[in-house]
């Protein structure tokens, strides 16, 4: 059955999530470093991962659970790649859809960015999280779920 996984700890979104899983009754675990309020329903889980160092524990808590066909919402570009290596689906809260054709891509993006930041040649981070986001986020993830049912994985 379709999971989604959600990178929660700084995730703007989980509302949206919930509310979609709802309706088409699937099961949600938010995986965080530390312990938040997620809503008292059967079908959501918060799995804490105690970070002993290991600034990847979340990402390893998700990528050894994940099946293929699940779905997975994070900010991280390399969860969303070792994600599609096992034939999941990853969204970013922003609406952007991973796929193993665009991975490449938004590895090379992030490590470019990366590398400027470093040569202080870019010192703001990404625009601030607009309504329309939230919409095209809402929309992919619709999209997503629908595209895992009809193709069965």
């Amino acid at each position: 059955m379709l999971h989604i996984y959600v990178d929660g700890d700084s995730c703007p979104v989980k509302d949206e999530v919930y509310k979609v899983a709802k309706r088409y009754g699937l099961t949600v675990t938010v995986v965080a470093a530390s312990w938040f309020r997620v809503p008292n329903e059967s079908w959501i889980h918060l799995e804490v991962v105690k970070e002993t160092g290991d600034l990847d524990a979340a990402d390893d808590w998700i990528v050894e659970r994940v099946q293929p066909g699940d779905i997975v919402v994070s900010e991280d570009i390399i969860l969303a790649s070792r994600c599609l290596e096992k034939e999941a689906r990853a969204l970013n809260p922003r609406g952007r859809v991973f796929t193993p054709e665009s991975i490449g891509e938004a590895l090379a993006s992030r490590e470019l960015m990366a590398d400027l930041r470093e040569a202080g040649a870019i010192t703001g981070g990404p625009a601030p999280f607009a309504k329309t986001d939230r919409s095209r986020f809402l929309q992919r993830l619709d999209e997503t779920i629908n595209a895992v049912t009809r193709s069965g994985k």
